[in-house]
């Protein structure tokens, strides 16, 4: 029988040794190396092909329809975000901050779930099984077919899974469950990589469909070691303000649909619904008239979406003044501002800056680089941007407006929403449609003396003019 090897990982940054020491080589912590066991004791002869000992080449291999079908909640958002629907045999992660409203569309999905005729089983290691059943019936879900179950021991869990063969597990949370053969407390790196090793075999060893709820640590980083984040086949990221009634289901990681895509739900009394039509709800109360406010037609995923980018400066008072973003890039910020004031001549030297992104939603696209140069001197000048007119470009160190992906895809959404003007690259004028006036752009001094153009407009006319 081959030895049982050791193993040490830091409660902190996740890295793992063979040797113990009192203070980590990864992030320098002291006393933070636990011991964890390994979860094999030595090699084993694995199988190729459908049965064991049947080696076949990939061409060859036929698709198992019953472990590799999609499953539609019927909530369209949410469907949309795990990729057409929920995939058997995965294994989902969904993080978020505390209060965010995790377990809440957890249950909801799970509701519409056992509707659809799925088993579905919701375990719950941080309430009671009353206590869940208290927020169903607040959310109007209390004679929804699912089971219910309170319980912390992984073993009891599984052993749960293997009697019941359900369709679907919820988690929630990972953090709270412990495996008796780790010795460390639940949520402690090693326990939840044990955990999460389990529940992914699991998964895919029997077909059903695994989502476990994650805690986020005080960065917003998913808590426990990274090594979990690749375990799984989604990674799904629960976000907005809290001052706002909008939140965002980002999938960080998907291998059966797109990166980044984004499901739009609002916060209401009867729980989370969604939101079909996202860029009319983030431009509903967007002010017309105010300088520092420019519309940005950007790509999250496969959607289209409108937001739009507030900017404020005013002088500042302090030897270093302030930069504050508010979901966006701050580094992109300091960029867009250097290559302002190298390139345009316009300083910022004594001015503090303020971004933000009205509705509370997260914007990553380096297309949005034109809008935050368009709001940042629109506030600066004091320069009403034309209420009519969307802007999206990526700018380079150079000052130029480099063209970007899915041109038609943001003019028809900008289109479908009123604007008639748009202002980006000129090499994407080909991707112009019906309807809307491409103005074109080379560099970020031509936008800047585009916009000189606009000082106390607040309309611009059909053909694009001021």
């Amino acid at each position: 029988m081959a030895k049982t090897s050791k193993s040490y990982s830091c409660s902190s940054c996740g890295m793992v040794t063979n040797k113990w020491a009192g203070r980590c080589d990864g992030c320098g912590d002291w006393n933070t190396l636990q011991e964890s066991k390994a979860f094999s004791n030595g090699p084993h002869k694995i199988s190729i092909g459908n049965e064991k000992g049947e080696k076949v080449s990939l061409s060859d291999l036929s698709p198992n329809l019953e472990f590799h079908s999609y499953s539609k909640s019927g909530i369209a958002e949410f469907d949309r975000v795990l990729g057409n629907g929920l995939v058997s045999s995965s294994a989902i992660l969904l993080s978020g901050d505390p209060g965010i409203g995790k377990s809440t569309i957890l249950l909801q999905a799970a509701a519409k779930f056992g509707l659809a005729g799925l088993k579905v089983l919701y375990i719950s290691g941080e309430e009671a099984a009353s206590q869940v059943q208290l927020r169903a019936e607040r959310l109007g879900l209390s004679t929804a077919p699912i089971r219910l179950g309170s319980e912390t021991n992984l073993r009891n869990i599984l052993t749960t899974f293997e009697d019941e063969k359900p369709d679907l597990v919820i988690i929630d949370s990972i953090q709270t469950i412990w495996a008796d053969t780790v010795d460390s407390a639940p949520g402690s790196v090693s326990q939840v990589r044990s955990v999460a090793f389990e529940l992914t075999n699991f998964a895919k060893r029997t077909g059903s469909a695994v989502i476990m709820v994650g805690h986020v640590t005080k960065e917003g980083q998913i808590a426990g070691p990274r090594v979990v984040e690749h375990m799984v086949d989604t990674v799904l990221h629960f976000e907005g303000e809290r001052g706002h009634q909008f939140r965002i289901l980002r999938a960080v990681k998907n291998r059966f649909g797109p990166v980044d895509e984004i499901g739009v739900f609002e916060m209401v009394t009867d729980g989370l619904a969604q939101v079909k039509n996202p860029s009319e709800l983030f431009l509903s109360e967007r002010g017309k008239n105010i300088p520092g406010s420019v519309v940005f037609a950007g790509i999250e995923g496969t959607r289209p979406i409108l937001v739009e980018f507030q900017a404020l400066v005013t002088p500042s008072t302090l030897s270093q003044p302030r930069r504050n973003v508010i979901g966006w890039d701050g580094n992109r910020l300091s960029m867009i501002l250097a290559v302002l004031e190298s390139r345009c001549g316009i300083s910022f030297a004594n001015f503090d800056v303020y971004l933000n992104i009205a509705g509370g939603i997260k914007i990553n696209e380096p297309a949005a680089d034109l809008a935050v140069a368009g709001a940042i001197f629109s506030a600066r000048e004091e320069y009403i941007f034309p209420a009519n007119s969307v802007v999206f470009g990526e700018i380079s160190l150079s000052g130029a407006v480099r063209q970007v992906s899915q041109v038609g895809s943001r003019l028809k959404e900008a289109q479908k929403l009123g604007f008639i003007e748009a202002i980006t690259a000129t090499r994407n004028k080909k991707n112009s449609i019906h309807g809307i006036n491409i103005r074109e752009t080379n560099n970020l001094r031509d936008f800047v003396s585009m916009m000189q153009k606009y000082k106390g407009t607040i309309e611009v006319l059909g053909d694009g003019k001021p």
